[in-house]
């Protein structure tokens, strides 16, 4: 059985850092595309990184440079360095993983077959 467990996630004044981690059981990150999602109340879930297991990362629109995705394969964990805060950051954050080996061009939630429960992060101005 396949579990993603999400950490890091808290609240932070605008400009802050905050750094997430998702551990998998079940589940072997380096072979697989990975990354991560959020969704804002009201709004659809939008895409924020995405690692393959080649170690090329994609990234949502405007969050290149200050948003990093890495991955740990010895310890089968992956993280989301996020810098430079902004308050339309705020959102909860999700990880997910996939089946393809690399990630695809558009990456969409419907390709994700495994999510976390999902970590809260809150940026006040």
């Amino acid at each position: 059985q396949v579990k993603l467990v999400e950490s890091g996630g808290g609240s932070v004044q605008a400009g802050g850092s905050l750094r997430l981690s998702c551990a998998a059981s079940g589940y072997t990150y380096e072979k697989s595309c990975t990354g991560w999602f959020r969704q804002a109340p009201g709004k659809e879930r939008e895409k924020v990184a995405f690692i393959g297991s080649d170690g090329t990362t994609t990234y949502g629109d405007s969050l290149v440079g200050r948003f990093t995705i890495s991955k740990d394969n010895a310890e089968n964990i992956y993280s989301l360095q996020m810098d430079d805060l902004k308050v339309e950051d705020t959102a909860m954050y999700f990880c997910a993983a996939s089946l393809w080996r690399e990630c695809p061009p558009v990456v969409r939630p419907s390709q994700f077959s495994y999510w976390g429960q999902g970590t809260q992060v809150t940026v006040s101005s």
